[in-house]
């Protein structure tokens, strides 16, 4: 599994599952990963995250 904010892999038994009513699933490796994704935070400008470190690299 990976995270679905910061892209990171989740060890087995760890981290958090969020299912939506309408069926989307979000996994989250960290309680600052949930708190920014329901904050509605970009991904791609948070340095930690997998995506914004892919995006400097290009």
């Amino acid at each position: 599994m990976r995270c679905s904010f910061c892209g990171l892999n989740i060890p087995k038994g760890t981290g958090k599952m969020f299912v939506k009513n309408t069926g989307e699933i979000f996994y989250w490796c960290s309680s600052k990963c949930e708190k920014n994704f329901m904050m509605g935070r970009k991904k791609k400008k948070l340095k930690w995250t997998e995506q914004e470190k892919k995006s400097k690299k290009e």
